[in-house]
């Protein structure tokens, strides 16, 4: 096996399950140490991280990912154990195998790599690892990010190795990112018989027409770097578990994936505006808005492009599409943020899969980027 694929695997048998590593951290700062990567373990409340540097100068090219991965879901359905790498057609299967252990391997083997041909290059090599990306993302990388910058290691780039490519590895850079908002929404009604609805007030009944507005509200057009934004419900929830009982209370969890035409401020406003002309006595709890995030064209958006159409022979597009990201908390030092990584479409799936030669192609991207910048 190739040394990407072999450190793959072994990150794929631990079950890091938010906030949980499983060891993968130590595991790599045990694989970098011999090429002189110092490790600093970063722990804040539950979370792990890790920030390995190689080098002492400036500019600092930092890579960034996460160790953690959602859970696995219903076992009887996956083809194989999740957390037992398995490789069919060509394909590695496994809980994180794209989201993103594939990912943070192929970065760890790029640097190993590089710095084996170049002990002495301009500049410093960083990679900082989290255990809380897939969760509440409060004592991961924006934590360590915090530290980092109160010691002035600002990176100058960022590559993020997150899963961005749609149909084949090499098809898109991600160079930002739309801001996430959740709420949950509390609807009071009146419970009772369902045999007599004049003495009860039921809620589903409700919030129907006003989720009928908030899903069909065009909450803005977007624009040239943006989608718009959307409105998505992830869960419902009612009823008392009695077939001839009305429901006193509703709950729905929702989330609004927004771009910079709006504010998270704004779109309160509005659903808060939408929800007091139903007239129904309800609350919501607001989560805490992840602002939204872009790198312009420019030094690290040039340079990745030239190594994926040097490497891969193909033509990267420049996207902000998909869900949020740790970029969004590196982004705000002045560093330059991109995300580039495996195909995306099965990452949080059944039997999530990266392919097997894109673990070696992306190193040869990755590598390709780190001649290009500190060379």
């Amino acid at each position: 096996m190739s040394e990407a694929l072999d450190l793959a695997c072994a990150l794929i048998e631990r079950p890091s399950v938010t906030p949980e590593d499983a060891g993968c951290q130590d595991l790599i700062a045990e694989y970098l140490a011999p090429h002189g990567f110092v490790a600093e373990s970063m722990p804040f409340a539950e979370v792990q991280n890790l920030w390995l540097r190689h080098g002492e100068g400036e500019p600092l090219l930092m890579f960034a990912g996460h160790t953690d991965v959602v859970p696995t879901g219903p076992l009887e359905q996956w083809s194989s154990d999740p957390f037992s790498p398995t490789i069919r057609d060509g394909l590695l299967y496994g809980r994180g195998a794209a989201d993103m252990k594939g990912g943070v391997a192929a970065m760890v083997v790029a640097c190993a790599q590089y710095v084996a041909q170049r002990s002495d290059h301009p500049g410093a090599i960083g990679l900082l690892l989290t255990s809380d990306e897939e969760g509440p993302a409060v004592n991961g990388t924006r934590a360590a990010i915090e530290q980092l910058q109160a010691r002035q290691e600002i990176p100058a780039w960022c590559i993020v190795g997150e899963p961005s490519c749609r149909e084949r590895l090499g098809d898109v850079i991600k160079n930002g990112r739309r801001g996430s908002l959740s709420g949950r929404l509390t609807v009071r009604g009146v419970q009772g018989h369902i045999a007599y609805p004049a003495l009860c007030d039921n809620p589903i009944h409700r919030f129907a027409p006003a989720l009928v507005e908030l899903t069909e509200t065009i909450w803005d057009e977007g624009n040239e770097d943006f989608q718009p934004t959307q409105f998505q419900v992830s869960n419902l929830n009612s009823g008392c578990g009695a077939a001839n009982v009305v429901p006193g209370e509703l709950t729905a969890d929702f989330n609004l994936r927004y771009s910079t035409e709006v504010t998270a401020e704004e779109l309160q406003e509005r659903i808060a505006g939408i929800l007091g002309q139903a007239g129904f006595e309800h609350q919501i709890e607001w989560g805490e808005a992840n602002l939204p995030y872009r790198t312009p064209p420019g030094t690290l958006t040039r340079i990745c492009q030239d190594a994926v159409s040097e490497v891969l022979g193909s033509e990267a597009e420049l996207s902000t599409e998909g869900g949020t990201s740790d970029g969004r908390f590196i982004r705000p030092t002045g560093a330059e943020v991109v995300e580039f990584g495996p195909i995306n479409r099965s990452i949080h799936k059944i039997d999530e899969h990266v392919a097997v030669e894109d673990l070696d192609r992306l190193v040869g991207v990755y590598r390709a980027i780190i001649g290009k910048l500190l060379d």
